[in-house]
């Protein structure tokens, strides 16, 4: 029978020596702690087998038992965690204009751009090494007034179908300036009305103009389901971010591959007789106006750059993209783009000194304000190095669209980079319905054309992506912050950042077994709530971490937590920072796509595609420490707390299933650890097998860059013991 005794505010007694005899599973803790990495198997059996064997019944206590914390009201809020990841990505913002405001000559600016290029590079996991041929070819063309559409089907790599439109000015033969038409997020990819209207307009004008699919829209479905006549996700950002978060346990990302099939337009552009190779840019809005702005940054034969609704300062995407625009899309988050001091800016920097223009909505989810301090700080540089007229931004006060206003100032910008006459405005064009626009039969280039998939190039790139570090190395490195050396001490006014503190939260008894509530606060502001369950009165001389994906342990696992009290054992669990008590209480909903996630709050929120840890973690990675590494953090915080506060002297940690790979990492990371086999039936979560079956939906927990080929531990000097490798 549980007894619930004490609400939220109850105390219960110090704890006491313990007269308990040890039970068999003590043989787990009777030889040193493993070394760092080392999985123990020996005399940890019985441990396994109590978590394999069913426990008996018992019941479970109210969840109110092991709530620390106040309730969160539901609905989109700024949380500590949240807060503390804005705060380091301001803190590495100030460090990137420091850099910026150390620029003093030109040639100083030349330097900082090829610092930034070769960041931007290898956070993006480089790009293909071979130009492999195009294979173009023209399916068909549609005569229109003023122009011509030719449909065109290119290969950007071997057997990757690259579908686009080419708009052919009429008029006089000769070379034309041509511009790069970037799609954005439509699941029509280049037949969308929008995209068909900018295209036709700038052709009217007298440029040549190519517009193409990118992965993952339009004919471009890498995950067609025949039956269905659709996608398995859908053609806005849905199969990005299966592809992107893919590619980033591949070690690459999906910016490679994008902006590959853009740098692959150039060439076939630069091979037409009627292209002027001096007068090439590119342009787009939204997910084209990524597209824009990393080619622009890198493929420096595009002449003019013309970004629309998409660069800002990633600090205040960060705050407002959970509530405003949650769908995952990890083309826009390679890892340490923020960390490595790059952030938009320095892409938009990369542009110098060829025209820039961005294009800006005000009541944008991309942030406004972030848009003019980007382009403050770099029209800044423009003018001190005598290009002023060579920069602009264009704002209108509007939603998230190249709206036509925005379009006339861009193109007249255009017009003036480009030597072309002056027109003002934008005309009335004819749009056509897509399926007259298909450059395949079934308008499906997976259904069609004989070739790849992408997930079947990107688990190929692979192993010349592998990480040189392991996990434990990792851990270790660039922005760990120190935990190590923290003191452990209890609350009193304040919690120093650099600190464990603790405060008593209540405590309670769920029939023999004793519950202790503890608000741990470190970091400046995070709390980690923390329960131990422990015979009462007993001394804690060995005490087993539990961990998981959802946070502190389920009602289900009651009875498992019994046994392992009855034979001697202490448990310690908590809400790693995202999750459990300290989760955002919101469900996110697709601008695009309301079905994407899971219909409850509790389902949705840690959903891969559109879920708010998904946007919690891929704010990790533009902070170049992956959200795995933090919780980690928080194993070891609660490891050194059981140590120093509850007197334990032998520690163990479990993860349950797919939590197993939590526990492992944590016991690679941290002396002292042992790691506990979990027997119970389900398969715990493998990067290496996740990429090697192009796994779909998989725990966002576990977005960490090259995953698939990551050690947990480093190769050990001593060949006896054994090396803990990719799981």
């Amino acid at each position: 029978m549980t007894t619930f005794t004490g609400g939220l505010g109850g105390e219960a007694p110090q704890n006491k020596e313990s007269q308990h005899q040890p039970g068999p599973l003590s043989r787990l803790f009777r030889r040193r702690c493993t070394p760092r990495g080392r999985v123990v198997v020996r005399g940890s059996f019985a441990l396994a087998m109590l978590f394999a064997v069913p426990a008996r019944a018992a019941e479970a206590p109210p969840p109110e038992i092991l709530r620390v914390l106040a309730p969160r009201p539901e609905g989109p809020q700024i949380t500590p965690f949240l807060e503390y990841q804005l705060e380091r990505a301001w803190a590495f913002d100030a460090k990137r204009q420091e850099r910026f405001a150390r620029v003093k000559t030109e040639a100083g600016l030349l330097e900082l751009q090829d610092e930034l290029r070769a960041k931007a590079l290898r956070i993006m996991g480089g790009l293909p090494s071979e130009k492999t041929p195009l294979n173009a070819r023209v399916a068909g063309s549609v005569p229109m007034d003023g122009y011509r559409i030719d449909k065109l089907v290119f290969e950007s790599l071997p057997g990757i179908h690259v579908t686009a439109l080419v708009y052919v000015p009429d008029g006089p033969p000769g070379r034309k300036p041509a511009v790069l038409l970037a799609c954005g997020h439509s699941e029509l990819g280049k037949a969308y009305a929008r995209y068909q209207e900018i295209a036709a307009r700038l052709a009217r004008r007298g440029y040549l103009v190519l517009c193409w699919d990118p992965v993952g829209q339009g004919e471009r479905s890498q995950f067609w389901d025949r039956a269905r006549g659709r996608s398995r996700y859908n053609l806005v950002c849905g199969e990005h971010a299966v592809l992107g978060n893919l590619a980033t346990l591949a070690g690459t990302s999906l910016v490679r591959y994008m902006v590959w099939d853009g740098m692959r337009a150039v060439d076939y552009l630069l091979a037409r007789d009627d292209v002027d190779a001096e007068r090439i840019a590119v342009t787009g809005t939204s997910g084209g106006g990524f597209q824009s702005l990393w080619l622009g940054a890198l493929d420096r034969r595009i002449r003019a750059v013309l970004p629309s609704c998409f660069p800002t300062a990633l600090p205040m995407r960060m705050a407002n993209r959970t509530f405003e625009d949650p769908d995952s899309d990890p083309e826009q988050d390679p890892p340490g783009l923020v960390s490595e001091g790059l952030d938009h800016p320095g892409l938009l920097l990369l542009a110098y000194p060829r025209p820039l223009h961005v294009s800006a909505a005000v009541l944008d989810f991309f942030p406004i304000e972030g848009t003019r301090k980007s382009m403050r700080e770099v029209a800044d540089l423009y003018r001190r190095f005598g290009h002023a007229d060579d920069v602009s931004l264009t704002e209108g006060y509007h939603k998230h669209q190249y709206s036509d206003e925005n379009q006339a100032h861009a193109f007249a910008f255009l017009d003036r980079a480009f030597g072309r006459p002056a027109r003002e405005g934008v005309e009335a064009v004819k749009t056509l319905p897509p399926e007259a626009l298909r450059c395949t039969p079934s308008g499906q280039v997976r259904e069609d054309l004989k070739g790849r998939s992408l997930v079947d190039v990107i688990r190929d790139d692979a192993p010349a992506h592998a990480p040189k570090d392991s996990l434990a190395e990792r851990y270790r490195g660039g922005g760990y912050p120190g935990i190590a050396g923290w003191p452990v001490v209890p609350f009193a006014r304040a919690a120093p950042r650099a600190a464990i503190v603790w405060e008593r939260a209540g405590s309670d008894k769920a029939g023999a077994i004793a519950v202790d509530r503890y608000r741990i606060s470190h970091s400046g502001g995070l709390v980690l709530p923390l329960v131990h369950l422990h015979r009462e009165g007993a001394r804690p001389e060995k005490l087993l971490l539990r961990v998981g994906l959802e946070g502190k342990l389920p009602a289900q696992e009651w009875a498992e937590v019994e046994a392992l009290l009855a034979d001697g054992y202490d448990v310690v669990s908590f809400d790693a920072r995202g999750l459990g008590e300290t989760r955002i209480r919101y469900r996110v909903v697709s601008n695009d796509d309301p079905t994407l996630a899971p219909p409850t709050e509790e389902q949705a929120y840690a959903d891969p595609l559109s879920g708010v840890l998904a946007n919690l973690v891929y704010n990790a990675q533009l902070l170049g420490r992956p959200y795995l590494l933090e919780v980690v953090e928080d194993v070891e915080i609660a490891a050194r707390f059981a140590r120093e506060k509850l007197g334990a002297r032998q520690l163990a940690v479990e993860g349950p299933r797919e939590a197993r790979l939590v526990a492992e990492a944590a016991a690679a990371a941290l002396s002292g650890l042992t790691l506990v086999p979990d027997a119970r039936p389900g398969a715990a979560f493998s990067w290496k097998e996740t990429l090697a079956s192009g796994r779909e939906r998989w725990p966002i927990h576990y977005l960490v860059p090259g995953g698939a080929g990551l050690p947990l531990s480093a190769p050990s000097a001593d060949p006896s013991r054994p090396t803990r490798r990719s799981p």
